[in-house]
């Protein structure tokens, strides 16, 4: 039961703003008042409107400006696939991977012993000549982009101890067993390494990557959601580019280079060792013959001999070759004796001629 105090309890209601009248129009003019207004000065107020009559406004500016959450979201994604990449070994190759890099929008550090700051400016990278600026820069991933020959002295030059201790590592050396037990060798055991080739160049992949292979290995990404996303958006960048994407092990991947690779390679060099020309009858394969030779050439003998120092499956490989090259000869020679046999062995046998002799 309510006590009396609460009895005189009254609920107030929003109070609203005070309607501000016309002011009566004066004496002359109240014969010109229209009919509305001649009620309302009798005291007849117009009836009221419906509530759901009258005219809605939307007075929130919010709910007149379009947004794309979609583009939005995927600015962001893209944003954050965006890496710092510092590449050590700035020549070539390094210029050739460089570009495309650029292209989609990452950050580029570089560092060379040849002064390459020209160049890289022109690519928007920045070029430091000594490897300790590089390494205070935090890059995101380091691409050892040297040659097979001298990555091990060159990886033992730079001041890792400068990096962020989860760096992320990657080379992109044409062997693979070699350089993945270098890093593993050399660098702390925090950081990340992903060892990959490009099975393509500045002269195979001069019309773009698409198609092209690539092989990768995830030597040692450590188990994080950042260290895996980084590891994802460095192989997104061949993956946006058309690259085939092939994972294999480093040992699978020296078996299989040994002849895809190296092969190619001597083939090319021995055929260079002729000095082919292009002739006026020219066959579709002795131009691919020639343009072998072009291909394999263009690349330094630094390159061709690392493939042969630094894959344990050259040695074998150039053996079988040796052999080969012996077996077509003796299957050619062999071919050829046989004929010679017949001549001097079945035409032995004939009656001579000796009607001349007796003249």
């Amino acid at each position: 039961m309510l006590s009396s105090s609460t009895s005189t309890l009254r609920l107030h209601q929003p109070s609203r703003p005070h309607r501000r009248h016309p002011p009566p129009p004066s004496a002359g003019a109240a014969t010109h008042l229209a009919p509305s207004s001649r009620r309302w000065r009798q005291g007849h107020l117009p009836a009221a409107q419906p509530l759901r009559s009258r005219p809605q406004r939307i007075r929130a500016v919010d709910a007149a400006q379009p947004f794309d959450y979609e583009s939005r979201a995927a600015g962001l994604l893209e944003e954050r696939q965006r890496l710092k990449i510092a590449i050590v070994g700035f020549g070539n190759f390094g210029q050739f991977l460089a570009r495309t890099f650029a292209r989609q929008g990452h950050t580029l550090l570089a560092h060379s012993r040849t002064d390459h700051s020209a160049l890289a400016a022109t690519l928007g990278a920045s070029f430091f000549t000594d490897p300790h600026d590089l390494c205070e820069c935090h890059p995101d991933v380091v691409l050892l982009a040297t040659s097979i020959l001298s990555a091990e002295a060159v990886l033992r030059s730079l001041p890792v101890h400068r990096l962020r201790r989860n760096t992320l590592f990657v080379d992109v050396l044409s062997v693979k067993e070699f350089p993945k037990n270098l890093l593993l060798s050399s660098l702390p055991p925090d950081f990340d390494v992903i060892c990959t080739h490009p099975m393509f160049g500045p002269e195979s992949a001069r019309d773009g990557w698409d198609g092209l292979p690539f092989v990768f290995d995830k030597v040692r990404v450590g188990d994080c959601p950042a260290r895996r996303a980084r590891a994802e958006a460095f192989l997104n960048i061949f993956e946006r580019e058309g690259c085939r994407m092939v994972e294999m092990s480093c040992a699978e991947h020296d078996a299989h280079a040994a002849e895809t690779q190296f092969l190619t390679h001597s083939v090319g060099r021995m055929l260079a060792m002729l000095e082919l020309k292009s002739t006026p009858i020219n066959t579709k394969g002795y131009e691919t013959l020639l343009r072998l030779v072009d291909n394999t050439c263009s690349d330094s003998f630094d390159l061709y001999n690392g493939l042969f120092m630094y894959n344990k499956n050259s040695t074998e490989l150039l053996n079988r070759l040796e052999w080969a090259m012996d077996s077509v000869k003796k299957k050619l020679f062999d071919g050829l004796h046989d004929v010679l046999r017949k001549q001097l062995f079945e035409g032995s046998a004939q009656v001579p001629n000796t009607s001349n002799a007796r003249k």
